[in-house]
């Protein structure tokens, strides 16, 4: 297959890495708008550099991906559906909802697939939590808490940190209970960003499960961590460690579990994807969930009031898309 990636900030550069690194791939091109930064990638992993992303376009490629700042997806992203290519588009799927709509609308009437980069259902650790809880070894999951957290990259400057990050764990949270969310609150600020730079973020879903999220830009050290609480039993993960631990009322077992790169495994699931003309694992629906409820937690922190979620539609495998309300 013939791949190119658009975007060489440091998440294109581990996407342009990992492509070159995989069999029956070819590395056909990718595009950055700085030409020293492209042209040096370029010939570190043996590919075509461009400046323009449309002269990478026009190189037959197969899929790309869309790895640039999120106020540009909509953009970049036309662009490659208009050259027939699919494409995986990097979380968060867009900057506003409208967007998202255009470029997952545009996406479907191309019959081109339409992969969002939520990393985190590939991380190990929750694949194996994912089957842990699917399996009933936890019972009735009541409650599932992230801790996402770490110092500040000064690179991002377009979004805060519910967007850029609190994102990952709305999707992880709403994935492992194959549920939207219903309402959300959260409570966060400002102290050494533009926009939010902390925020706690409570979800309701159905049945009166609760997620909460937990993140900022504030922490010195970089944790990422979940627990999922259950009638029969509890269980700590670790994103990092790729590790997870169930207590119940007889045992302390640590899940055997396979470390693998996320991004390798995301990749190959989106190349299979378009190869086999199949739906991926994190769709347009799946990315515009996130992002509806994203907004929504910042809609809630800034009025300081719940903000109920209405479920617009829903579809196997993902979670659904929503519109909101403020309450």
């Amino acid at each position: 297959m013939r791949v190119g990636v658009i975007g060489a900030g440091a998440m294109g550069q581990n996407h342009i890495r990992t492509y070159s690194r995989m069999k029956d791939v070819e590395l056909a091109g990718i595009a950055d708008v700085d030409e020293a930064r492209v042209n040096a990638l370029a010939r570190e992993y043996n590919t075509v550099g461009f400046t323009n992303y449309n002269e990478l376009l026009k190189q037959d490629l197969d899929a790309v991906s869309v790895v640039v700042p999120t106020t540009l997806h909509r953009r970049v992203a036309l662009d490659v559906i208009g050259f027939g290519a699919s494409l995986l588009v990097e979380k968060p799927i867009a900057d506003t909802l409208e967007n998202a709509g255009a470029i997952t609308e545009a996406a479907a009437e191309a019959g081109v697939t339409l992969m969002i980069g939520h990393i985190e259902r590939f991380n190990p650790a929750i694949s194996t939590m994912k089957k842990i809880i699917d399996g009933g070894k936890l019972g009735k999951v009541v409650s599932i808490s992230t801790s996402r957290v770490g110092p500040y990259n000064t690179r991002i400057k377009d979004v805060g940190v519910i967007l850029d990050i609190g994102v990952h764990d709305i999707d992880i949270i709403s994935y492992l209970y194959h549920s939207p969310v219903s309402e959300v609150y959260a409570i966060a600020g400002r102290e050494i960003h533009a926009l939010e730079d902390h925020a706690s973020i409570f979800l309701r879903f159905e049945g009166d499960r609760a997620g909460v999220v937990e993140t900022n830009w504030l922490t010195p050290h970089k944790t990422r961590k979940f627990s999922v609480i259950g009638t029969e039993g509890v269980a700590y993960g670790d994103y990092i460690k790729q590790c997870v631990t169930i207590h119940d009322k007889e045992w302390v077992r640590d899940a055997k579990i396979e470390k693998k790169e996320p991004l390798a495994c995301e990749l190959e699931s989106f190349l299979a994807s378009v190869r086999d003309r199949r739906t991926p694992l994190t769709t347009g629906e799946d990315g515009i969930h996130a992002l509806n409820v994203a907004i929504a937690a910042i809609e809630s922190y800034k009025s300081r009031s719940m903000v109920k979620v209405a479920r617009r539609s829903y579809a196997h495998p993902g979670v659904g898309s929503s519109s909101r309300a403020v309450v």
